[in-house]
């Protein structure tokens, strides 16, 4: 039999009743303190995705972290505020004990054949296997993901020489491989490095306060997409008084804008 996915395992949620899941922190996506974001951003989502009640695929999510997640259990309470006739809303509360860590809300809806284009185009970049891997240890999640930076990788010194653009775009995918859906979407999407370590090549602390993905893809897209790469790119926009935004992208390697998303950041000097 073969073992599960570590990134199943991580998003594994048991009912609890009443709406409720119960989930655990998973070391495998361990990050400096706590875990991964993106990790979190991903079980809130399957809370909602593996709710009896949902309607439709997902559209948008943002996930709020409020407080420090601390290694062990967790309860996820998903619920559903509106359902409309093709579209559901959705708000989902994260706890530990009696503390509230993380918000999120989620936008659920039925597609329907419309007309569609992209005007965001795919970046050119070598292809997946033409760039060698970035290696990065150290941290558990790096180990989770096959990153190839065709620009815009962490700086090797720390020495304040930072650069004007924080561009970064990468190949990245699960590793080991595993068929893309909504969940591991969500995780994807917070890959990227802060972009005032880019900037300043300070070891600034921070962390992230919100994140929002909005996905371009239906299921079937992400079908096809399968286990392969995504193209990931993201670029910071504004730095001051102790917070910094970037908006990045993910594309398939066939071309398909499967996501955009938004982060915000704090930071201290």
């Amino acid at each position: 039999m073969t073992a599960p996915h570590p990134f199943d395992n991580a998003i594994s949620l048991q009912p609890q009743g009443d709406g409720a899941w119960q989930g655990h922190t998973s070391p495998p996506y361990a990050n400096f303190i706590g875990p991964f974001g993106g990790i979190t951003a991903a079980q809130c989502l399957q809370s909602v995705l593996q709710h009896p009640q949902r309607l439709g695929d997902p559209v948008a999510f943002t996930i709020n972290f409020a407080a420090a997640l601390a290694d062990g259990a967790f309860s996820l309470h998903p619920r559903p505020v509106r359902t409309n006739r093709s579209t559901q809303h959705w708000i989902i509360e994260m706890r530990q004990g009696d503390e509230l860590v993380a918000t999120a809300t989620a936008l659920t809806a039925v597609r329907r054949p419309t007309w569609g284009a992209h005007e965001l185009r795919m970046p050119e970049a070598p292809r997946p296997l033409d760039v060698p891997r970035t290696t990065r240890r150290g941290v558990a999640w790096l180990e989770r993901y096959d990153m190839r930076f065709v620009l815009g990788v962490l700086p090797r010194t720390w020495e304040g020489q930072g650069s004007d653009d924080s561009t970064s775009r990468l190949w990245v995918r699960d590793d080991p491989p595993r068929p893309l859906d909504f969940a591991s979407l969500a995780a994807l999407c917070d890959v990227f490095f802060p972009r005032i370590w880019l900037r300043r090549a300070r070891q600034t602390p921070l962390g992230t306060v919100s994140l929002t993905i909005y996905f371009h893809a239906c299921a079937q897209q992400l079908a096809a997409a399968g286990s392969g790469y995504l193209l990931a790119q993201a670029r910071g926009q504004g730095f001051a008084g102790g917070y910094f935004d970037h908006a990045g992208q993910a594309w398939s390697e066939s071309g398909e804008l499967l996501a955009t998303t938004h982060q915000v950041m704090y930071y201290k000097e």
